[in-house]
């Protein structure tokens, strides 16, 4: 067994979901495991270094993770050839010219999402990956969440019969910022900083609908501003200028409808902080981060409607867990691993940048279904 070791060069590092989710619970999480085993018996061996604008938080974060190999010069990071890949958790509106830089330095590119606050930049982002003809690919957490997966496994299983509908809710109260500090980052509430829970969230409600339930025909899409001034990090006052929450029905293909809620000003009263709810023929799953549960059509009960009386049944208890019958990996981790075995020994990858340009492509269309007020179908992207 010999080792091979990836060089990876980490930019965004310091924000909330490069530190947590792609530094220390995928990247770290994998260098402390001694690697990744190949298909050949080899081990691929990460070896990060991490690039930021503010030296003070980089250097931090080296010492506390005993990263070797840290810095604030981008350009001199991607000269070298020694570091294979490029990975970005930065802004938004940042990402789109990062990832150019990158494969312009002859590296592979991986990337949170979205890749693009517009669809044509993200469009011809994927064309150049592709062209290259180096590995790219963009974040698709949610598919690699242990309740996800158990929705996929019962679809695989023809558990639902004829898929029907889905009902996806997502989001928990953010507070404001004045009496208890805010859980989000208020670029969030500012459109010239790439924020909105459109253009954040429907890139995800996209790979997992086109994954899940049926590719994305047609979208009719309400956005609201429900909370008009916050406040910042440094306590100060500001007016929130995009939308804070958003309703949306979708076409499916086959005919499957779907009702995705995305909210950062609702208080959660559900199972998970998201949930889907799918009804079939045969079958009903509700599936949040890691749970799911199921009712067959022949362990239906069959309420009657009386408002004049109180309701005695428990609907909640004629619902049945689907087990954990695999171990669940973290799923930025999993999704990692898998990347890292694409580049290393071509193993299969189906999440290139051209998806990343499909959920910008949802997003868009979102938005200017609440500015138009009306249907918008969704075509095929060509790349």
């Amino acid at each position: 067994m010999a080792e091979q070791r990836v060089g990876i060069i980490m930019h965004g590092v310091t924000g909330r979901m490069g530190y947590n989710q792609h530094l220390v619970r995928s990247i770290l999480a994998i260098r402390d495991q001694g690697g990744i085993a190949l298909k050949n018996g080899d081990r691929l061996v990460v070896d990060p270094i991490i690039v930021g604008r503010d030296s003070g938080k980089i250097e931090a974060l080296a010492r506390k993770h005993n990263i070797a190999r840290w810095g604030t010069d981008l350009d001199a990071a991607l000269a070298n050839p020694d570091d294979t890949i490029f990975f970005d958790a930065g802004t938004t509106l940042m990402r789109a010219g990062l990832l150019e830089r990158a494969l312009a330095a002859g590296k592979h590119v991986y990337c949170e999402k979205p890749t693009s606050d517009d669809l044509e930049v993200a469009v011809n982002l994927a064309k150049t990956a592709r062209a290259s003809g180096l590995k790219h690919g963009v974040v698709q957490d949610k598919l690699f969440l242990p309740g996800l997966m158990k929705l996929k496994m019962l679809r695989d299983s023809g558990f639902f019969g004829k898929m029907l509908s889905v009902r996806g809710e997502f989001g928990y109260w953010v507070f404001e910022g004045d009496w208890q500090q805010s859980q989000r980052p208020s670029w969030n509430y500012r459109k010239n900083d790439g924020g909105g829970i459109i253009l954040d969230m429907l890139c995800h409600w996209r790979y997992v609908m086109d994954n899940l339930f049926g590719e994305v025909q047609a979208v009719s899409c309400l956005g609201a501003t429900h909370i008009p001034e916050r406040v910042d990090e440094r306590g100060n006052s500001f007016q929130c200028d995009t939308d804070d929450a958003a309703y949306a029905t979708f076409e499916l293909e086959g005919g499957v409808i779907a009702q995705i809620n995305s909210s950062w000003t609702t208080r959660v009263r559900r199972d998970d902080l998201v949930t889907f709810h799918v009804d079939g023929t045969h079958g009903s799953a509700v599936a949040g981060l890691h749970k799911c549960w199921t009712q067959h059509r022949v362990n239906t009960p069959k309420p009657v409607w009386n408002p004049d009386q109180p309701q005695t049944m428990n609907f909640f208890a004629d619902w049945e867990e689907v087990p954990d019958n695999w171990p669940a990996d973290n799923g930025f981790k999993a999704q990692w691993e898998m990347f890292l075995r694409h580049v290393a020994e071509d193993a299969p990858w189906p999440y290139g940048l051209e998806a990343g340009a499909k959920g910008v492509q949802l997003a868009e269309l979102g938005l200017k279904s609440w500015e138009e007020r009306r249907w918008l179908d969704v075509p095929k992207l060509e790349f």
